[in-house]
């Protein structure tokens, strides 16, 4: 707690895969902690008597990581996340593997073999690796088959990353000044057009 009070001011501290009861976890956000990685993934259950990191989150005014690819967290879970923490508190991850984007059946990660199956990588034991799905993917199914709506999607994978890391002045919005970093999609979220500094670099 003294490292986070003595720092906490000057970098992003982040709660990420600790075994913290509800108590600690509240004491660290209060201390200056104001982010969770992986809300929900290797940390205590959010119950009803003990509700751990994941409750002390909802009680602090700090934000949460979600993976949102629809393994790592159920999508009546990631759901119930919109509707306690809203979408000024949720940013959208996709943590994805190195298989991600790949053609390959198998890959390593630690030496370990595993395999990808059903958009996610596993271990030959079917210990979940990771996800292999892109951010834009995650959330085309988190709009089309999750019921988040289009603006909460959006604004958790753009404008809520950059104002947590302070550049809003060069990303997360169209305005002018902003890097024109932006993809062109259908309405079926599929990419038509992507922009890197206001130029066209792909186009489908």
């Amino acid at each position: 707690m003294e490292f986070i009070s003595a720092i906490g001011k000057e970098v992003i501290i982040s709660i990420a895969h600790s075994n913290a009861d509800y108590q600690t976890a509240l004491m660290a956000f209060n201390s200056g902690v104001s982010h969770v990685t992986h809300l929900f993934n290797g940390m205590p259950a959010f119950g009803h008597r003990s509700p751990g990191i994941v409750g002390a989150a909802l009680d602090s005014a700090c934000m949460v990581e979600l993976i949102s690819d629809g393994n790592f967290v159920c999508p009546t879970v990631m759901r119930a996340v919109f509707k306690m923490f809203g979408d000024d508190r949720i940013i959208c991850i996709s943590d994805g593997t190195s298989a991600t984007g790949g053609k390959k059946d198998i890959y390593t990660a630690d030496g370990r073999a595993y395999i990808v199956k059903n958009d996610m990588a596993l271990l030959e034991d079917g210990t979940l690796v990771g996800p292999v799905i892109s951010l834009r993917q995650s959330i085309q199914k988190m709009v089309k088959e999750f019921g988040i709506p289009l603006e909460s999607a959006v604004k958790c994978a753009t404008y809520n990353p950059a104002k947590q890391l302070n550049l809003l002045n060069d990303y997360g919005l169209i305005r002018e000044g902003n890097y024109a970093d932006l993809l062109l999609l259908d309405t079926n979220l599929d990419v038509k057009m992507v922009f890197k500094m206001g130029k066209c670099v792909v186009k489908s």
